[in-house]
């Protein structure tokens, strides 16, 4: 599994870099703050519904949660489902918030 810093992932975005972004964290944590990525909890994803994003197993997709503990778990599932090219950001967005802040563009 490949691992993308929250500044790394930054600049991929301003840089308008092709990916997806999937944000594998329950839906109150989704409406509270996201950047914009594909909303799939962990759960669904443990459970086989992907169709969302089957067309994308050949694409780069970032997944990221709260802290970075449940995006290794959705990573490593969807390699193992065939998805090729999947990126865990380190330290979620905990850690773009520190950085950041609430901004995501």
């Amino acid at each position: 599994m490949k691992h993308i810093t929250v500044e790394e992932l930054k600049i991929k975005m301003e840089d308008g870099i092709k990916m997806h972004l999937l944000d594998v964290r329950e839906l109150s944590e989704y409406e509270e703050f996201n950047i914009g990525g594909i909303h799939i909890p962990l759960g669904k994803i443990q459970s086989f519904q992907i169709e969302d994003i089957d067309e994308f197993k050949d694409d780069e997709i970032i997944i990221h949660c709260r802290s970075g503990i449940r995006s290794v778990t959705a990573a490593l599932f969807l390699e193992m489902q065939g998805f090729k090219n999947v990126s865990n950001l380190l330290g979620g967005l905990v850690a773009w918030q520190e950085k950041f802040g609430n901004t995501f563009s």
